[in-house]
């Protein structure tokens, strides 16, 4: 579901009524050119039926991009998403292929797991490294093939799954430790997406306070107050280690111990950076990404003498 926020496209869940926001921020903007590339590069991989890697950091929306992948896709089934952190080691190969009847004490019916009930649709793995490395051969299998082999089954049942993945950490780093396994993450690098984290793309900020400020105005029955320049600046200026979840927990903060018609900056509960080190290294991202010849030159020298100081 779309919407609009400052003139710009609003991209939220579409249940985002039926649970609380608290759980996990609901909301991406594309105001900040690296959000705008980030929708083109979303487009692009959304009709096709290869297999999607979004590696970003917690709480960045990655589950939000894997949701928009499925809808903009031609894909009639379902979006099933599963944590993988959150499967049994034990009942694994149960919980993602399924089980026949009897499989288990007091197993009466049959069971489509979650690839089975992904069938047509796209299964969403959240950390996708945490699987184990036995399960992620089996998974691996299941892709190439097309079909997959429930727990006490004697053939095999075919399945048109699309596979979108996520993951904080950087998974070559875990093939070259032998923790991942490497023919798996050359089949999902086909499709990749970087989210960038919400400290890269400042441009966003302020439309999701917006975003985030009028949902909790509507739910708590409150006047929607007006994000102050002073607050706007000291928004713009944290790092939101906790991204975009952070944000939205500071502004339903925020708007709980208010006053006036206006949020300030106090009201935040964050720590003024007006100068800090936050604004040096955006400012150096930027020279490094748009800066010309002759200002990059100077800014490896000045970077060069720094550390030689220090």
């Amino acid at each position: 579901m779309s919407f609009e926020t400052f003139g710009q496209p609003l991209l939220t869940f579409p249940d985002a009524e039926k649970s609380p926001l608290s759980i996990r921020a609901k909301a991406l903007v594309f105001v900040d050119p690296r959000s705008r590339q980030l929708r083109e590069e979303m487009a692009q991989l959304a009709p096709r039926s290869i297999s999607v890697l979004i590696r970003g950091e917690t709480g960045t929306g990655k589950e939000l991009l894997a949701r928009h992948i499925h809808r903009a896709s031609d894909r009639s089934g379902l979006f099933v998403s599963v944590n993988c952190g959150a499967i049994s080691p034990t009942y694994a190969d149960a919980e993602l292929f399924g089980y026949a009847a009897g499989s288990y004490s007091g197993s009466a019916s049959s069971r489509a797991g979650w690839f089975g009930s992904a069938n047509g649709g796209t299964l969403y793995l959240d950390e996708i490294g945490d699987l184990p490395l036995p399960i992620q051969i089996k998974l691996l299998a299941a892709l190439e093939n097309h079909e997959v082999t429930r727990v006490g089954a004697h053939q095999p049942s075919p399945v048109d799954v699309r596979l979108v993945a996520a993951t904080s950490i950087d998974l070559a780093q875990a093939v070259a430790a032998g923790k991942f396994h490497e023919r798996l993450y050359h089949y999902l690098s086909e499709g990749h997406l970087e989210l960038p984290a919400l400290r890269a793309r400042v441009g966003d900020i302020l439309s999701l306070a917006e975003y985030f400020l009028g949902i909790y105005s509507q739910r708590l029955d409150l006047p929607v107050p007006l994000i102050s320049e002073a607050a706007q600046e000291v928004l713009e200026q944290h790092s939101w280690p906790g991204n975009t979840r952070e944000l939205e927990n500071v502004i339903h903060f925020a708007l709980l111990v208010s006053t006036g018609d206006e949020i300030l900056p106090e009201h935040l509960n964050l720590p003024e950076v007006s100068g800090s080190l936050v604004q040096i290294e955006r400012q150096v991202a930027s020279i490094t990404a748009k800066g010309t010849a002759g200002e990059r030159k100077a800014l490896k020298e000045l970077l060069l003498s720094l550390s030689e100081a220090l």
